[in-house]
């Protein structure tokens, strides 16, 4: 995997673009609603670096890895291939330390978006088993994010990339993941809102096979592939009621568009805010804005 120098040389040209608000010397794989994928090296990737928000110290990262960890091993026990993955910390100032999830790079034609756009014959293969695969795991203890861009088609069958978010809830029902981590880039004043308004509803649709369903399908508005949500209600029917209709995945996008949009543009304009107005870096990486 990645040497540690290399982890290091990374983080240095993210804080360097951190400070001049200027990304333009990283090579960005992916964009997701949080975070950014990068590619190290940037001029010939061979690692596919995903960095969380930072972590104000090494034992909540080790939290951290240890619930993610517990997470990927349920994966495995019911039956989803992850792609080999590894987390790793880089120090920063004042205890803080950059996590790091990463993994190697794939080619790009086998992504899962990219095989079904190329190969629309294939669609209803790779859709249908990832529905196999969501009513295998999900359940009050195990959620997954199974929107199509999150996997990808090899020679060995599917395999599952975004794997950041642990879904993971404990015996009593309550969420393992430290989701104030994750609220860290949202502005203070809307830290409470947000963490009991909407991180709950967020997570808790992943642990319902038919939310999760109906969520793999809606993001297929996002990508353009439109034309394939019939397969994924068809490989639903008679397993989930009451039965999914593209009109209810019309509008459980646009309500998803909706939410993920408001909350892109708050992080934007605290952006704005912390560079122009306060005079400082801002400390996170924002997706370009995203087409919905």
């Amino acid at each position: 995997m990645i040497t540690d120098d290399e982890l290091v040389s990374l983080e240095t040209e993210v804080n360097r673009a951190l400070t001049l608000g200027d990304a333009a010397g990283l090579r960005v794989l992916g964009r997701g609603e949080i975070s950014l994928v990068l590619g190290w090296p940037a001029d010939a990737p061979r690692w596919a670096c995903k960095r969380l928000p930072p972590f104000p110290a090494a034992e909540r990262a080790l939290d951290y890895s240890r619930t993610l960890s517990r997470y990927l091993a349920l994966l495995a026990a019911r039956g989803v291939r992850v792609l080999d993955t590894e987390v790793r910390q880089v120090p920063l100032a004042d205890e803080a330390v950059a996590v790091y999830c990463v993994q190697p790079v794939l080619a790009v034609d086998t992504l899962a978006t990219d095989v079904v756009r190329a190969d629309p014959a294939r669609a209803e293969a790779v859709l249908g088993e990832i529905v196999d695969h969501i009513m295998a795991v999900t359940d009050d203890r195990v959620g997954l994010d199974a929107q199509l861009s999150n996997w990808a088609v090899t020679a060995d069958g599917l395999v599952y990339l975004d794997i950041t978010t642990p879904l993971l809830c404990d015996p009593d029902g309550h969420e393992e993941l430290d989701t104030d981590l994750f609220l860290a880039s949202v502005p203070w004043l809307l830290r409470g809102p947000v963490r009991r308004f909407v991180i709950p509803d967020v997570l808790e649709r992943y642990h319902h096979p038919r939310t999760v369903v109906l969520d793999l399908a809606a993001n297929l508005l996002k990508e353009r592939l439109e034309q394939h949500i019939p397969a994924v209600l068809a490989a639903a029917g008679g397993r989930v009621e009451p039965p999914l209709l593209e009109d209810e995945v019309r509008a459980d996008y646009r309500a998803d568009a909706r939410t993920w949009g408001a909350l892109q543009a708050i992080r934007r304009a605290d952006r704005v805010w912390q560079r122009r107005v306060r005079r400082r870096p801002y400390p996170f990486l924002l997706p370009d804005r995203i087409e919905r």
